[in-house]
């Protein structure tokens, strides 16, 4: 799971474009073949029961009797969350949550939703966490959206990075080699992410310059502004560099798209909960930071070829 957040620059972050690339380039390097049909870790316990899940005791007493971890995303951004063909929830984000599970001794049941909605469902309590490619950012942390203040605010449990991508339909690049090359061109994005936001501020540039604005077109998911470019109906996309990679490598056989230029803002993914449950929190950071120690996390990782995003320290709120 479209980063999808705003730009930590005017929003949402990210460090260096290296971290990006190595992620990329991991996901280029994995061998060609049905991803969906990579293998996933087993998911625990899904009964709240504390046998073999060594930190079950850590958790909000309500979930623990349950034995579910509700899991709002949009699922619709492999390989990061996506169905396969017979309807499985499948991707990095699924592996990753069925590994923590195992430590806590619940399941991960993922939930669809809008991306742009995902927030809101949270603080609705429909959801207990927010697990969906989704940015860890200031703005996020502190409940804002375009400088003003909407709701409460989420912590974030860190566990990826990633960074930013442009993309074309093969062989028609169009000179398009960076943000700078897209005045007067049309970009298709997913809305409310940082591709949204990056597109906008370099308009505003592309503008200035003289040069034409871009035009930007937004849509509720990434699959819909994917589909729009193999139409033929933009000049080029943007999305977060996992899953820019796959579209690459996967769509149409490997023959609809090419990355262009160098991934920009690379930043942490978080896993997202209510400010309310600083239980929830704490369980989630000690069960990630187990995961590593254990190597369940970079297996999960191995499964999608998202080595080059792997994080080696959890932090709590580490976006900017």
């Amino acid at each position: 799971m479209t980063a999808r957040t705003p730009r930590r620059s005017a929003a949402r972050s990210r460090m260096a474009a290296v971290g990006a690339l190595a992620v990329a380039g991991a996901l280029v390097l994995t061998g060609c073949g049905d991803q969906t049909k990579a293998k996933e870790p087993a998911a625990g316990g899904g009964d709240g029961k504390t046998s073999g899940a060594p930190l079950a005791n850590l958790l909000p007493k309500e979930i623990a009797a349950k034995g579910v971890i509700k899991v709002g995303s949009d699922i619709s951004y492999a390989p990061v969350e996506f169905k396969d063909k017979d309807g499985k929830v499948v991707g990095i984000d699924p592996d990753i949550a069925a590994a923590l599970g195992k430590q806590l001794g619940v399941k991960f049941e993922f939930q669809n939703g809008d991306f742009d909605a995902l927030v809101t469902g949270l603080r609705a309590k429909r959801y207990d966490i927010l697990m969906s490619a989704m940015t860890d950012t200031k703005d996020r942390q502190e409940g804002m959206e375009n400088g003003k203040k909407v709701g409460e605010g989420v912590d974030f449990v860190d566990y990826y990075t990633a960074g930013v991508s442009l993309y074309t339909q093969k062989g028609k690049s169009n000179g398009i080699k960076t943000w700078d090359d897209l005045c007067g061109k049309k970009l298709v994005v997913q809305r409310t992410t940082v591709s949204e936001d990056l597109a906008k501020t370099q308009s505003e540039k592309c503008e200035k310059g003289g040069k034409g604005a871009i035009k930007i077109e937004a849509f509720t998911n990434d699959q819909q502004a994917q589909t729009r470019l193999r139409s033929g109906g933009a000049d080029a996309g943007s999305s977060d560099s996992p899953v820019t990679a796959y579209a690459v490598k996967t769509s149409g056989g490997g023959n609809d798209f090419e990355k262009v230029g160098e991934d920009v803002d690379a930043a942490p993914y978080g896993i997202a909960v209510s400010k309310q449950n600083k239980e929830l929190t704490k369980a989630i950071e000690a069960a990630l930071k187990a995961i590593i120690a254990n190597g369940d996390y970079k297996k999960a990782l191995a499964n999608w070829g998202g080595e080059g995003g792997a994080i080696t320290e959890v932090k709590v709120n580490g976006g900017s």
